[in-house]
């Protein structure tokens, strides 16, 4: 296909796609269903007649987008609120996918008549749940959860994907190589794990050092740097041996938790990255599959989707959660919010390049089972939630991981002068570990007025304008003393608009 008709196709498919997030949002249907139809449709049984069947290239474009979405959700990630269920998080996202891995694989050997381990490799594909699914409907459909419910959710989908392409890609080498045992899988298990873990920290670290130091000119250039990082870190951990997926996720959540300049672009930028990723993945999927062949397995999909969403993963979190406190319709929630999407259908690929034998079969399968999880989980969740009494009608509060000053109708407005040795010298306004209650309005310098942001250097001889709350005074004064700050006083307005500032010390008491 020539470059311009395709540029055309691949612009009218990302504006529909679009433009059916007003629909998704009118009639309550996952956006997700959309994104997929319409690959569906452009595909090669359907109206654009669109012939792909790289599943080499689907899985690339699945595994990037990923990598993105993961980063997305880690930044949106507040530690503060999730540090309360990690443990209960990190749990379910281990032992409940490995338990619904299990329970899954009953249903494929009895119900399908797999053999037991190709209904493993099923169970794997199809038992972890879908960041992107649970990110884009609990959302864009403003879904409040009591109880603590939403933060362990999202932190099930965002690090249980780990163990789901660990799982699947061990079961696939058995199937390719049936002299390979599956208890060698443990260990090289828990060393993914301790590598993912430590890659994602070390990178996260990294992340935060370098976007607060780097003093870049243009403020577009710190998004570039947090994509190439974030690739980074999943090439380097995966090449080290670890899951560069929970790498990403880890870096994330450490990056959208910092103090670091441009927060609020660098989160708003990822938003849509992670949206585009998702829009693409699921077209790509959709292309992929061919829709002719999905009627033939239609009644083995709905069986084991049946099979998986009232079998398989409720008792999954019943055993993973039952030691918790948590009641039956909470348990029950977090079993009806666990919806597969687009991370079931990228994993069908491996045993597909690989060669598995029947794995056509497995990805049409895993195809249909994710369609009729989006379609009834998606659909039901806000209904569920109401049910089971867990739902919580709550006004939408303002973002945590970006700094609101505290500051208030009681607030001063003071100045202060930095001289030539003062610590401050050649420090961003970020380092500067400002305390809370106080805000720099404005910085004097000799050739003019500056109105500063976190990335803001302080330079000799600068005069700052400070909005400081009654609280932050007497952490003013300690920051004036380190620092050889000199404090001027507050700033009074003239009876002519003239700025007018008293030459005495701040009054703490």
């Amino acid at each position: 296909m020539a470059t311009e008709p395709l540029l055309l196709i691949i612009g009218l498919l990302l504006a529909i796609s679009v433009a059916a997030t007003r629909a998704s949002n009118r009639f309550g249907i996952p956006a997700l269903l959309f994104f997929i139809t319409i690959g569906m449709l452009a595909g090669s049984n359907g109206p654009g007649r669109i012939a792909f069947t790289d599943a080499g290239l689907a899985q690339l474009i699945g595994v990037v987008a990923l990598i993105y979405i993961l980063f997305s959700g880690g930044l949106d990630t507040d530690w503060p609120i999730i540090k309360p269920v990690l443990a209960e998080g990190l749990i379910l996202a281990n032992i409940g996918v490995v338990v619904s891995t299990m329970i899954a694989a009953v249903g494929a050997h009895f119900i399908l008549g797999f053999d037991w381990l190709l209904a493993l490799l099923l169970g794997a594909i199809v038992s972890s749940t879908d960041a992107a699914a649970v990110f884009n409907v609990m959302r864009t459909r403003g879904i409040h959860l009591k109880h603590r419910l939403e933060p362990l959710i999202e932190l099930e989908s965002g690090s249980n994907d780990p163990i789901a392409v660990f799982l699947t890609v061990g079961l696939t080498q058995l199937l390719i190589n049936p002299g390979a045992s599956l208890y060698a899988l443990i260990p090289a298990f828990i060393l993914q794990m301790l590598l993912g873990t430590a890659g994602g920290y070390a990178f996260g670290r990294l992340m935060i050092w370098l976007v607060n130091r780097i003093r870049l000119q243009q403020e577009g250039l710190y998004i570039v740097l947090t994509m190439a990082l974030t690739l980074l870190t999943y090439g380097f951990t995966a090449i080290i041996g670890g899951n560069g997926f929970l790498a990403v996720y880890l870096a994330g959540i450490m990056l959208g938790n910092a103090n670091i300049v441009h927060k609020r672009s660098i989160l708003h930028f990822h938003d849509g990255v992670a949206w585009l990723s998702q829009i693409v993945m699921f077209l790509v999927l959709g292309l992929l599959v061919v829709p002719s062949q999905l009627p033939a397995v239609s009644g083995q999909g709905l069986a084991m989707a049946l099979w998986l969403v009232f079998v398989a993963r409720p008792l999954s979190v019943l055993i993973a959660l039952g030691w918790t406190r948590r009641s039956l319709s909470q348990l029950l929630m977090v079993s009806w919010a666990g919806l597969r999407g687009a991370v079931p259908i990228v994993l069908a690929t491996f045993p597909l390049l690989a060669g598995v034998p029947d794995a056509p079969l497995l990805f049409n399968l895993v195809f249909f089972i994710v369609l009729v999880s989006v379609l009834v989980q998606g659909i039901s969740i806000s209904w569920v939630a109401r049910k089971l009494g867990v739902m919580a009608d709550q006004p939408e509060l303002i973002d945590s991981h970006l700094f609101v000053p505290d500051v208030s109708g009681a607030s001063q407005v003071l100045e202060a002068h930095i001289p030539p040795d003062s610590a401050l010298v050649g420090k961003s306004i970020i380092e500067a570990n400002l305390p809370r209650g106080v805000l720099i309005v404005q910085i004097q310098r000799t050739d003019g007025y500056l109105i500063p942001n976190g990335s803001t250097i302080f330079a000799p001889n600068d005069r700052l304008v400070l909005l400081v709350a009654p609280t932050a005074l007497s952490a003013i004064k300690e920051l004036c003393a380190s620092c050889s700050l000199n404090p001027l006083g507050p700033i009074k307005i003239g009876a002519q608009g003239q700025v007018e500032v008293q030459e005495t010390e701040v009054k703490t008491n």
